[in-house]
């Protein structure tokens, strides 16, 4: 009997890779940079990303700021990227990406934002895993337990028209759940929580008291979820990253098997 296909997939909120308030704030993007390499995943998932900012660059110009938009500035080495804006301010943008150790075949996005004081969207990567179709998709949920439930929804419904219903589905980010309400509505749309029982909280980095940062399967099982911690990580985010353990499940129509 063959070894099931295994994969290591990290989650993280990079908070545009800029620490701090006013005159104090410091270009991180280095030092995630070296961070992203020490997850040694084979997809990373990663939200609040900057394509672009004027104002930043301009300020950080004398510490480097990268050339290249932040995603392919993180990528590891022969890592192909997608990535795609979910929010435009002035001067600037932020969005979701996903690094990937295997050929991306297709990248979409969906708008699902809730309200016009928050611009929201989901990143929907699908990648030729080992020569099977494996679909992620990355999420940032809302500031506000309505639209998060409303989004949650919108998910479902793109996921029955875009994914099909025996593939292998990751969905995975930073789903501001603080109370920890969603997990019925996802279980709704068939998403089951990643070795639901351990819960690692991730929020805030200095001393994290909320598991904010998650993943979410259908095909897929979770053998193990870690949460590093310590310096370097609590200086680089507010967020600290998540990283699970998979591997394909023996019973794929069924998330709960």
């Amino acid at each position: 009997m063959s070894s099931p296909r295994r994969l290591r997939l990290a989650t993280y909120n990079i908070a545009k890779g800029v620490r701090g308030l006013g005159p104090a704030r410091r270009l991180e993007i280095h030092t995630l940079r070296h961070g992203v390499r020490e997850l040694d995943a084979d997809l990373v998932c990663l939200q609040e990303v900057r394509a672009f900012h004027e104002r930043d660059a301009r300020r950080f110009a004398r510490h480097g700021w990268p050339e290249q938009p932040q995603a392919h500035y993180l990528a590891p080495e022969g890592f192909e990227v997608a990535y795609r804006s979910n929010a435009f301010t002035d001067g600037g943008e932020h969005g979701n990406a996903l690094l990937s150790r295997w050929p991306i075949e297709h990248v979409g996005h969906h708008d699902v934002s809730d309200h016009r004081l928050e611009q929201r969207g989901l990143l929907h990567v699908r990648v030729d895993w080992q020569g099977s179709p494996l679909h992620v998709v990355v999420m940032h949920l809302g500031l506000f337990a309505g639209s998060r439930l409303r989004q949650v929804h919108r998910l479902g419904d793109y996921l029955s028209r875009e994914v099909p219903a025996d593939a292998p589905l990751l969905v995975a980010g930073d789903f501001n759940d603080w109370n920890e309400k969603l997990d019925p509505a996802l279980d709704r749309i068939g998403l089951s929580r990643a070795a639901a029982e351990q819960r690692p909280r991730t929020f805030p980095a200095r001393a994290p008291l909320f598991a904010l940062d998650r993943v979410y399967l259908r095909g897929l099982r979770c053998s193990a979820l870690q949460v590093p911690v310590g310096l370097p990580w609590v200086r680089m985010s507010d967020h600290l990253p998540l990283v699970a353990e998979l591997e394909a499940d023996t019973h794929p129509l069924d998330p709960h098997a």
